[in-house]
């Protein structure tokens, strides 16, 4: 984890998936750049689609995906997750994710505003 981190990736730390929440997070941790933080948080209800995980970072769209089950799905979510910090809004369409997150998306949300504007 970055001290400077201003992207995210949240594992939920409740999921009982084929892979521990704590193992996830290293393996992300060791495929992420600078800028960005991963952290265990309890709970994000996708428990019909174990391991959840999500991606925010402040004035982006925001995402959320279910069936994280193998180091071929981490390796997609590291990916997008640079994609993402790339992208001015965050906003992509699914074909322009990693195949393997075609099917795995289980949310997006729009993007606040960033601190002070409206």
């Amino acid at each position: 984890m970055t001290r400077n981190a201003d992207h995210f990736v949240l594992i939920c730390s409740t999921c009982q998936g084929e892979i521990e929440a704590s193992a996830a997070q290293s393996l992300l941790d060791a495929s992420l750049s600078d800028g960005f933080a991963t952290r265990l948080i309890p709970c994000m209800a996708g428990c019909e689609r174990p391991m959840a995980i999500g991606l925010q970072a402040e004035g982006k769209a925001q995402y959320l995906f279910g069936d994280i089950q193998s180091t071929a799905d981490l390796d997609a979510i590291a990916t997008f997750a640079h994609q993402y910090r790339d992208s001015e809004s965050g906003w992509t369409s699914a074909t322009d994710r990693p195949p393997a997150l075609l099917f795995k998306t289980l949310a997006r949300l729009p993007r606040l505003p960033k601190a002070g504007k409206a």
